[in-house]
């Protein structure tokens, strides 16, 4: 088992990608924190996985929440080796001039400050375990973005440049830092970043080489690859799980 005695938190591990890498790397022998804003899915992801998981209802933009939640997951598993910021929103697809400030303070929250909040707490116990993985949840949105989706786009940007930041930061306390830019993937968010246009699934599906929109676990396959011994020599890695979409 590529993960065996390890010890991860995976946020937004209620459903999609996050439901997805918990399971994944419970499956290669790992311990996971199952965290999410919804307790309920975070329950019902970690009671699927048994024991080797534990639920925490954690909101990420409350730094607080996380300190809580973190210390829980530390008492009953053990300090972090792997970080997973998954936890993610957007905002429906429309014209910039329809974006209002509540829904851009709202993706900016989640999928920035919340990562970067978390990764504060990660830091402390993985320094004294010597080291660590960190992955983040980017987006090909932030490769190559599509109209409609601004402020979201602008986030998954400031999450590939952070990743950079923090890799080359890190890397003296053997911190390894890479994020993952899924292309479309068929998660329950699906249908915001498309918006409500008839055929969008399908217009969508023709820009991508191989033919498909991305899985949750085409994205838990390469966040186990990245959190693995087989990954050690890589950090600012933005791993494009695309289909081709950026090439």
């Amino acid at each position: 088992m590529r993960l065996n005695g390890k010890i991860a938190i995976v946020t937004g591990a209620g459903s999609g990608m996050g439901e997805a890498i918990a399971k994944t790397y419970a499956r290669e022998g790992a311990r996971v924190a199952v965290l999410d804003v919804n307790a309920q899915a975070a329950n019902k992801v970690a009671g699927a996985i048994g024991k080797n998981a534990v639920a925490l209802a954690c909101d990420v933009t409350q730094a607080d929440d996380i300190a809580r939640a973190f210390a829980a997951a530390g008492k009953q598993l053990g300090d972090a080796d792997i970080l997973v910021n998954n936890a993610g929103t957007a905002h429906v697809n429309k014209p910039v001039m329809e974006v209002d400030e509540k829904e851009f303070d709202r993706v900016f929250a989640v999928n920035v400050k919340g990562l970067f909040l978390c990764t504060q707490a990660a830091i402390p116990p993985m320094r004294k375990k010597g080291g660590g993985v960190i992955i983040n949840i980017g987006s090909t949105a932030a490769l190559r973005p599509r109209p409609g989706l601004s402020a979201y786009n602008a986030t998954k940007g400031a999450v590939h440049n952070l990743t950079k930041t923090l890799a080359v930061e890190l890397a003296p306390e053997k911190i390894r830092v890479c994020a993952i830019a899924p292309v479309a993937t068929d998660t329950p968010l699906l249908p915001t970043f498309l918006g409500p246009a008839p055929g969008q699934r399908e217009k969508f599906i023709a820009t991508v080489p191989l033919g498909r929109l991305a899985t949750a676990q085409d994205i838990a396959d390469a966040a186990l690859f990245l959190a693995s011994e087989e990954a050690k020599f890589l950090t600012g890695n933005i791993m494009e799980v695309d289909g081709g979409r950026c090439v």
